[in-house]
């Protein structure tokens, strides 16, 4: 009998302060979290976007084929599922760098969740807290 393994959740979220501001992006990935900040200045979906490109890229890492990403943005969700076009080019430009990651794989599951669910957002607000 074949054992089913658990998809592994990859929860990613973005901010800026003020908004546009400097940005920041986390992602948690087995209960660690991976907290860049100082990514530049952009807006509040730039950095979605700029931490689903960082979750791709450590879920990538994990050597996990089976993975889900997570996260709270209804825009960039919309936007990496190819349900919802870029409006602008830097959205475009962000869409393009994740399909780029994506290469010949599967597309992956990109799926919106409840900010009170968003492990990665969490991480942020504790962040700051400091």
């Amino acid at each position: 009998m074949a054992v089913k393994t658990k998809r592994l959740k990859v929860y990613f979220d973005g901010g800026c302060r003020p908004n546009p501001g400097a940005m920041e992006a986390a992602v948690v990935i087995r209960g660690v979290a991976h907290i860049s900040t100082g990514i530049g200045v952009g807006t509040n979906c730039d950095a979605e976007w700029l931490a689903l490109i960082l979750a791709l890229k450590v879920a990538q890492d994990s050597g996990v084929e089976d993975f889900e990403l997570l996260g709270d943005s209804a825009v960039v969700v919309a936007q990496a599922r190819r349900e919802q076009k870029c409006r602008g080019a830097d959205l475009q430009r962000h869409f393009d760098a994740f399909a780029a990651l994506v290469g010949e794989r599967a597309w992956p599951r990109v799926k919106k969740i409840a900010r009170a669910q968003n492990l990665a957002g969490i991480a942020l607000v504790r962040l700051h807290e400091r």
